[in-house]
């Protein structure tokens, strides 16, 4: 009985025991079909790298980049996972990598409360390449001076976080940066996903933005070693990476560079809000600077450079004034209602009478002059009898080919038409005047320079262009045709030749005299006009100087200069301040071996002694303005001293005893003493 019990009690056990192993078992076998039946995150067995494409340079014809885009990265860091004691060490050395201000770096782990942050914080999002590259290695040297620390996260998993370098778009760059603005534009950048990319907002990198941006990304795609890395075999897939088109310039970095300055120096003198220039080879069109006196870095745009954002060229619209004049006669000559010798009569300057209540003068009084002359003088009077000869639509007809009232063509973002009257007004007397000599039409500055540029083209209307060619990454090259606004016949070939001789003698007898060049052929035509504001001429003026220099070896260009508003005596007459821009250019010109002066050895040696002799001016006026800023910082001087010795006997002084009374002074500020730097007059 008893060992029936101690057998019952043994098989208990057994079953129990084995009860156990077989709900072991069971419970192995479920935990081995739960992790074969849920879906874990396991890495792919294949690996992507890719390679953002860029968007192409722009390159001025001597080969110099003006804009190029290179990659950009972001730079992040685990705040958690930098050991405290080791946080300055971290802000110094990422300082000295990234060139940022440590005291920068440091408020960026801090909120607006001043609380510390947690969690990833962004360093920098506009880190460059080669930067970069110096941020990974120290990335890893960071590593090894144990820096960083493992962090636990909530499933009791350790990562060990550091200093992520990660592209995240591109930037575009301006190594030399306000050369040809406003004509180049800018940029601006726009997310596309966690990718930053780049678009044309104005001026060439607008208008040519889909060449510039024609790209394609590369990428390589293949099988994943242990490490993440793509195993490179016959069965990856690799795409190259194509970037934008290259955009090369007719623009000369040297010469355009010599217009700014000249431009600079122009305001200076004129104080004039705007001067631009333009200069261009008659046949081709080819633009050879294109040049303002308001420009703007477009890597860092401020403030107060947004109104030199639009380029005047095109996008500013004015009544030209004289300037106009030689078109309006080109079209009678052309119709045969006039030849250069016919004889107008010019009261004397007027007043003379267009309507029964609108009379025009003339600055200069002759009884009579001819059509040459009438142009030389810059007659209201006479110009006003010559549009009379012609019809409405004549004279509306000949402006439109002339390339007035349509855009100029230019390859810029914005290109304006301006405005001319209507054939039914222009058949009106007083209507057809007013715009015979400029006034009554608006229209841009590129628009009369293409107008003007005919008469020395043997009246063909070319359209100014900037662009040579786009340059692929491959190294093949492409131009592109303007078909839009092809070259035409404005005029016949002898008109333009007349007007070519009158536009001569306007330099050698008008106002043009300042734009003479010995040994070069200088022709052109001033303009000085009124502005219209609140409904009437107030004023404020613009004046103008489009004109041709040709040397007796072939070379033609045409050279315009418009200053907007000079405010400074006498300034804004064009004689005083467009035709003086005009011939520096041409001096330029020369220099930089555009031109070839038929020079006898008399008239050599007598430029060598203008020209040494216009430099010794130029020092003789520096010295001046140096002595008179030693004598205004030396009397400044010596008032602070006399000031601070009388301050210091002041204090000397004994002061009144406690039994005495003392009168309560009112209190006021202290007086702040100038340096002597703000001490200076206006003038410098």
């Amino acid at each position: 009985m008893k060992n029936n019990q101690i057998l019952s009690n043994r098989s208990i056990k057994l079953l129990v025991l084995f009860g156990g192993m077989v709900l072991l078992v069971l419970i192995f076998l479920g935990s081995v079909y739960r992790i074969i039946t849920s879906q874990r995150h396991l890495p792919p067995a294949t690996a992507v790298i890719h390679n953002r494409a860029l968007r192409g340079a722009i390159v001025s014809d001597d080969n110099f980049t003006l804009s190029r885009s290179n990659k950009s990265y972001l730079a992040t860091v685990y705040a958690p996972s930098i050991v405290p004691e080791k946080r300055e060490l971290f802000f110094r050395l990422f300082s000295i990598y990234s060139g940022l201000d440590e005291a920068q770096i440091k408020k960026t782990f801090y909120d607006k409360k001043g609380h510390p942050r947690r969690g990833y914080i962004t360093l920098s999002k506009t880190v460059d390449a080669s930067t970069a590259v110096y941020l990974k290695d120290l990335a890893r040297k960071l590593r090894r001076l144990g820096v960083f620390r493992s962090v636990v996260d909530r499933r009791g998993v350790a990562h060990l976080y550091g200093l992520d370098i990660v592209e995240n778009g591109e930037i575009r760059e301006f190594p030399l940066h306000d050369t040809l603005t406003p004509a180049l534009g800018y940029v601006r950048a726009k997310n596309v996903g966690r990718y930053s990319e780049i678009f044309g907002v104005k001026g060439l990198e607008k208008r040519y933005g889909k060449y510039l941006a024609m790209s394609r990304d590369g990428l390589i795609r293949g099988k994943r070693d242990v490490g993440g890395a793509v195993i490179r075999d016959k069965h990856s897939v690799r795409i190259t990476r194509k970037d934008g088109y290259n955009l090369h310039l007719t623009i000369s970095l040297a010469l355009q560079k010599r217009v700014e300055v000249t431009l600079d120096r122009m305001k200076e003198e004129t104080g004039a809000k705007e001067i631009i220039a333009a200069v261009m080879e008659s046949r081709t069109g080819r633009l050879l600077a294109l040049a303002s006196s308001e420009r703007y870095d477009p890597a860092h745009i401020t403030a107060a450079d947004i109104p030199k954002l639009n380029a005047k060229f095109t996008e500013y619209l004015y009544e030209p004034g004289s300037v106009i004049k030689p078109l309006t006669l080109a079209i009678a000559l052309d119709h045969g209602r006039v030849t250069p010798d016919t004889w107008f009569k010019t009261y004397n300057g007027g007043p003379f009478y267009i309507s029964k209540r609108q009379k025009i003068t003339d600055d200069e009084a002759f009884d009579s002059l001819t059509a040459t002359d009438i142009i030389v003088h810059s007659s209201n009077i006479g110009i006003s009898q010559i549009a009379w000869r012609l019809t409405g639509r004549e004279f509306h007809d000949g402006l439109r080919r002339f390339g007035l009232g349509e855009k100029s063509g230019i390859d810029l973002s914005r290109d304006l038409p301006g405005r001319i009257k209507s054939a039914r007004l222009l058949s009106k007397k007083p209507h057809e005047a007013n715009q015979a000599y400029g006034y009554g039409m608006l229209v841009t500055f590129m628009q009369l320079f293409k107008a003007h540029n005919t008469f020395n083209n043997e009246g063909i209307l070319v359209t100014p262009h900037m662009i040579d060619h786009l340059e692929s990454a491959d190294g093949r090259c492409f131009r592109i045709d303007p078909t839009t606004f092809p070259s035409r016949r404005a005029i016949k070939t002898e008109t333009a030749r007349q007007i070519k001789t009158i536009l001569k003698k306007v330099v050698r007898e008008g106002t043009g005299v300042a734009a003479q060049y010995p040994g070069l052929e200088i022709g052109g035509k001033t303009g000085t006009a009124h502005i219209a504001a609140h409904g009437h001429y107030v004023k404020r003026y613009n004046s103008s100087f489009f004109g041709f220099a040709d040397d007796d070896q072939g070379h033609r260009y045409e050279i315009g200069v418009l200053v907007i508003e000079a405010s400074k005596y006498h300034k804004y007459f064009a004689s005083q301040s467009a035709v003086p821009t005009f011939r520096r250019i041409v001096d330029s010109l020369v220099e930089l071996g555009y031109l070839h002066p038929n020079l006898s050895p008399e008239q050599r040696e007598e430029m060598l002694a203008q020209e040494r002799k216009r430099r010794a001016a130029a020092r003789r006026k520096q010295q001046k303005r140096t002595r008179q800023i030693k004598e205004l910082l030396r009397k400044q001087r010596e008032q602070m001293r006399r000031k601070a010795r009388q301050e210091k006997r002041s204090r000397s002084v004994t002061h009144p005893s406690p039994t005495h009374f003392i009168p309560r002074r009112s209190a006021s500020p202290k007086k702040k003493h100038p340096t002597p730097h703000e001490a200076l007059p206006d003038m410098f």
